[in-house]
């Protein structure tokens, strides 16, 4: 069991983690210019929250009114407010936009119904990942929604990307940034809560990874409603015009199951949820294939490829991997931070912790890692090393705590 004391150290490691992310490996303006403020920022600073450079911009990594431990227990208990607007949101439009997709993707976009929506990543020529990311299929266009640290990157990626198709193919293809404002509501209450902004809309019929234009939120119009999230909650992300976010952000927080978060209780959220962090546990040196995201990999795409590493990957699928990412769950010592060594239960190195944490839900340890597959059957009991010492874990199925995404 974590102590009290325990819990306050995991805080403070998991605010300094937060406030590290993405913004180096990802190339973002953190390092090199001023940070960036989203349209809530002023909201922000006015409840307490305490800003920190993350990934280029200015974001709260907690508030005053709440610790990052009971933030997390509230998310899971009630209904936490994110705000995700520095994530980099873009929509393709044009005839041939779902082929374009597929060309620097692994999903299978063709067949994303209406409102639908699927996690993928975008590939480099070697089956790296430049990133990962959300589509969704919004009728007439696709409404994607990527990494804030990766957002110049995969710019300049799919700008030259799409001046070397619609060149090739005779096409139109074209990209828009969306400049609005993006709350996460993330919780068992967060349904409830959003429904009441909602009332010409039934949510209980929008399942988890589906999204909707064109929706009114507390009397604001043109509002995008997106059922999906990374806490291994049921939740929403609301795309809104940057004019009106505070006022609806305000009045989700009337009501008194929903609490502002911020970074802190993200990450230790979405590790739980056994969620990958771009940066820590993905990469442009790791595959989908390595990285235990196969699933992300389409049946068609795996018949046909056609996408940026394609040949790497599919041999990937045919003949297995060096390396696997896995779980892991330790009872006892500290928690096992990135770049933790992992070894056998004989003491040789096999591997290295990616993202770990003090599991506020789990009141355990947890990490995640890279091994060799050989050892990377769940119960396989292995050691992580944490400041020079060693410490029993076990391979452990993820996620850790279970996930509650909505179905109808």
């Amino acid at each position: 069991m974590l102590c009290r004391s325990a819990t306050a150290v995991a805080a403070s490691i998991v605010a300094r983690s937060a406030a590290r992310s993405t913004a180096v490996r990802c190339g973002s303006t953190a390092a090199t210019g001023p940070s960036k403020r989203t349209a809530l920022y002023d909201f922000h600073v006015a409840k307490g929250g305490k800003m920190v450079p993350f990934a280029g911009w200015d974001m709260p990594v907690q508030y005053s009114d709440l610790g990052i431990i009971a933030s997390h227990h509230h998310t899971r208990e009630n209904a936490s407010l994110f705000d995700v607007s520095h994530m980099l949101q873009f929509r393709l439009h044009g005839a041939q936009r779902v082929q374009f997709l597929e060309s620097l993707v692994v999903a299978d976009v063709a067949g994303l119904a209406e409102t639908a929506a699927t996690l993928s990543v975008f590939t480099n020529e070697k089956g790296g990942i430049i990133d990962d990311t959300v589509i969704s299929n919004a009728g007439q266009t696709l409404y994607v929604v990527s990494n804030a640290g990766c957002a110049d990157k995969d710019l300049a990626h799919l700008n030259a990307q799409l001046a070397r198709f619609n060149a090739e193919k005779k096409a139109d293809v074209r990209l828009q940034i969306v400049e609005t404002a993006l709350l996460a509501l993330q919780g068992p209450k967060a349904a409830a809560a959003l429904q009441a902004l909602v009332p010409s809309k039934d949510l209980s019929k929008l399942p988890f990874m589906h999204g909707v234009d064109g929706v009114t939120v507390d009397g604001v119009a043109n509002c995008r409603v997106t059922r999906c999230g990374y806490t291994g909650e049921d939740g929403f992300e609301i795309s809104i015009p940057n004019q009106h976010a505070v006022q609806i952000a305000e009045k989700l927080l009337t009501n008194p199951a929903v609490k502002l978060a911020g970074l802190g209780p993200r990450d230790s959220l979405r590790t739980e949820a056994g969620l990958c962090l771009y940066g820590n546990d993905i990469d442009e040196t790791t595959t989908p294939v390595e990285a235990a995201l196969k699933w992300t990999i389409a049946k068609r795409r795996r018949e046909q490829g056609g996408f940026l590493g394609d040949k790497v990957i599919l041999q990937q699928l045919k003949d297995g991997v060096s390396r696997t990412r896995i779980g892991l769950v330790a009872d006892v010592g500290p928690a096992a931070r990135q770049h933790s060594k992992i070894l056998t239960a004989d003491g040789e190195v096999i591997g290295e912790v990616t993202s770990g944490c003090p599991s506020p839900s789990a009141q355990k340890n947890v990490a995640i890692g890279y091994v060799p597959p050989a050892f990377s059957k769940n119960g396989t009991a292995l050691q992580v090393e944490v400041r020079g010492k060693k410490y029993p874990a076990v391979v452990s199925k993820m996620p850790f705590v279970p996930t509650r995404y909505y179905k109808p």
